[in-house]
């Protein structure tokens, strides 16, 4: 059998059980108070589908001592304190005190000790509700905004360590509105404001990304300024690679109207060059003795009577021979054959 007890603070006791097992059963409540000196019956029950399910009986801070019976035979029986069972009342005269960004609720505070007072507030902007606990009903809460509406709301709860873990917190106070130390009858939906957080944590990131591009600009700067760029032939010789795939021979006959010499050609004009040398060798053979006579008759009697003079040696710079002929050539002269 479950079941259910509750100490309205300090004034009435509630007991409930679940016997699905008996349904349809008339159980019969007794108890007895610590003072009283023989078991009463349930002063008033609790009754579903006309069958009790559950005893209210006044009570204090006392030892109640109870039997669930069937007929006459007894169900369950225990002896308990009241007070493990404790659920205070909600707090009354509640009051707000507004200055700028702070409020102070207060209340008439419960005849007995050992309870928490709190306090829960949001706004249309908060998800959940934000709570702080005081012990006495006196309670601050600071950094509001006086332009949003607040919803307030109160209520009282038993310190574990003075009555245990099976107490109740008692029912919320009733919501009251707020905006700008006024009440309001409600508060009206607002429009959600852009974050301050993440409007200082934009502004930070885009500093820090302006700061990083200016680093990379100067860095490059510098670079440029140690190590030169090596100019890229792509854009110093248009058409080299895109035309003719970096065939600089082929690029310099289409852009500058300039013919290659092939091996062919090579070897024509060197038989040429040739023909010319060895006609010149010829008629250079043909005039020799010519001009031989010419000397001879020329200087015939002065050789007669003089000796032949020797040969003087060429000054000037580098001999160079060609067809019996010897030239003397300076730094500034040029031979065309």
């Amino acid at each position: 059998m479950q079941l259910q007890l509750i100490n309205f603070n300090f004034e009435t006791m509630q007991v409930t059980w679940n016997a699905s097992e008996y349904a349809e059963t008339n159980f019969t409540f007794v108890y007895k108070l610590s003072g009283d000196e023989v078991f009463g019956q349930c002063p008033h029950y609790i009754l579903h589908q006309h069958h009790p399910v559950g005893c209210i009986l006044e009570a204090g801070d006392d030892v109640l001592e109870f039997s669930i019976l069937n007929g006459t035979q007894p169900l369950l029986s225990r002896s308990l304190w009241t007070s493990t069972y404790l659920k205070p009342s909600s707090p009354k005269d509640v009051n707000f005190l507004w200055d700028n960004e702070a409020v102070t609720m207060t209340c008439s505070e419960v005849a007995y000790e050992g309870l928490l007072y709190e306090i829960q507030y949001r706004s249309n902007f908060d998800a959940e509700w934000q709570p702080k606990e005081e012990e006495t009903c006196n309670i601050i809460v600071e950094g509001l905004d006086d332009e949003k509406c607040y919803y307030f709301r109160a209520r009282v709860k038993t310190k574990e360590s003075s009555y245990g873990s099976h107490t109740y917190p008692s029912d919320w106070s009733e919501v009251s509105h707020w905006q700008g130390g006024q009440i309001k009858d409600f508060c009206p939906q607002e429009e959600k404001p852009f974050p301050k957080y993440i409007l200082i944590s934009s502004l930070v990131a885009l500093l820090t990304l302006s700061l990083l591009l200016l680093s990379l600009w100067k860095l490059q700067r510098v670079k440029k300024l140690l190590m030169p760029s090596v100019p890229d032939p792509k854009y110093s010789f248009p058409g080299l690679f895109e035309d003719h795939r970096g065939n600089f021979q082929e690029w310099i006959r289409d852009t500058q109207n300039v013919s290659s010499l092939n091996k062919t050609e090579g070897k024509e004009k060197e038989c040429v060059l040739e023909d010319v040398l060895v006609a010149q060798l010829v008629q250079a053979e043909v005039d020799k003795p010519t001009i031989s006579r010419l000397s001879m008759q020329t200087g015939e009697e002065e050789a007669e009577g003089s000796e032949q003079l020797p040969d003087r040696p060429l000054q000037g710079g580098d001999v160079v021979s060609l067809g019996g002929f010897r030239f003397v050539m300076s730094d500034n002269a040029y031979m065309m054959l």
